[in-house]
């Protein structure tokens, strides 16, 4: 970035409004830009009011959106989290100053409000303003029974065919899961699960990229920036908020297996690199897929054999000697000790 006043922002969470921060940035300046802005739902904000009317609501929206794709490079991708109701409404700005490139459906079951059916995803529009963006593709780990470690989704007769750890990633994601409980989650009310961020990440920049979130919350786009060795900015009008995503980023580190950066959650490989699984493979657990009685090949697990090759902080020999089917880490422990926060007992 070569604006010196922002330059002194990047790894860090700034206080301040949004648009006016955004306005400081130069054209083209960030890798990526995500934001997962108040939805207008009525929730509680500590300094920011979520009941706008509908024309206010998105002549703000539409104001921050266009400084978004200004500040993204060429190469670079936005990404907006919203609910379908105000996602709509984006894509009609966006499509006429950025080029649409997915809806991602995000299976996080809501509240149906009124006369409608079951909301059951959030959505997150991914636009670049080239051809030339940078795409990676990314892979989600089979899903298998944890008692009998056979695959739950039934390939029919081309299980021969399958890759070893898992599916390339689609447009539809159901894998990764809200954070639902109260004693899991800070002290905002719209929390995002660290591996959805990290999913986006790995998908569209490499290591140094910049990622810029004006919404910052608690932290969760920094947090997935730093753990995979990318530099980031984040905003937030709220004191609270930037202090409690500066103490979660204080004890953050890059996790890489083989040298790879990676999602990792509870000691299972969440995505991945489609060009980098022949490195991280040596590293995987391994389970015959038997077919007709015999053995046609072995499948990699998402879960670590050893902890060799584990590259993070002192937290690693914990929080990665899991195996299938069995957590050695409970996660409101994990969510202790990343954040130094003690963790009441249900008991």
């Amino acid at each position: 970035m070569n604006n010196q006043k922002n330059s002194k922002d990047i790894n860090s969470i700034v206080k301040g409004d949004a648009i006016r921060y955004l306005e400081t940035l130069p054209d083209d300046s960030v890798d990526m830009a995500f934001a997962d802005p108040p939805f207008n739902l009525k929730k509680r904000y500590n300094h920011y009011d979520d009941k706008k009317s509908i024309n206010e609501y998105l002549e703000w929206c539409k104001e921050w959106l266009c400084h978004m794709v200004r500040i993204t490079k060429p190469s670079g991708s936005i990404f907006v989290h919203n609910i379908p109701k105000w996602l709509t409404h984006y894509s009609c700005y966006l499509n006429e100053v950025a080029l649409f490139r997915h809806w991602i459906a995000w299976d996080a079951m809501g509240t149906p409000l009124g006369k409608t059916i079951l909301p059951n995803h959030y959505g997150i529009l991914w636009y670049v303003k080239s051809k030339d963006f940078k795409f990676y593709d990314v892979r989600a780990p089979h899903r298998y029974c944890r008692n009998c470690k056979t695959l739950l989704k039934d390939y029919g007769g081309k299980k021969h065919l399958i890759h070893p750890f898992g599916t390339l990633v689609s447009d539809v994601w159901t894998d990764i899961h809200r954070i639902r409980h109260a004693k899991r989650r800070d002290e905002h009310p719209c929390q995002l699960p660290v591996p959805l961020l990290e999913r986006l990440i790995l998908m569209t920049t490499d290591k140094d990229d910049l990622v810029l979130d004006p919404f910052i919350g608690t932290g969760t786009s920094a947090i997935a920036a730093k753990r995979l060795g990318r530099k980031y900015i984040g905003i937030d009008i709220d004191d609270k908020y930037v202090e409690i995503a500066a103490e979660k980023l204080a004890h953050e580190e890059p996790q890489k297996v083989s040298d790879c950066y990676c999602s990792i959650y509870l000691g299972k490989i969440q995505t991945l690199r489609d060009k980098d699984y022949s490195l991280i493979e040596p590293a995987l657990q391994t389970v015959p897929l038997i077919v007709g009685g015999k053995t046609i090949k072995e499948l990699r697990l998402p879960y670590f054999k050893k902890q060799e090759g584990i590259e993070s902080d002192s937290r690693a020999n914990s929080i990665y000697s899991c195996v299938l089917g069995q957590e050695t880490v409970e996660q409101p422990q994990l969510l202790e000790e990343r954040t130094h926060y003690s963790v009441k007992s249900d008991e």
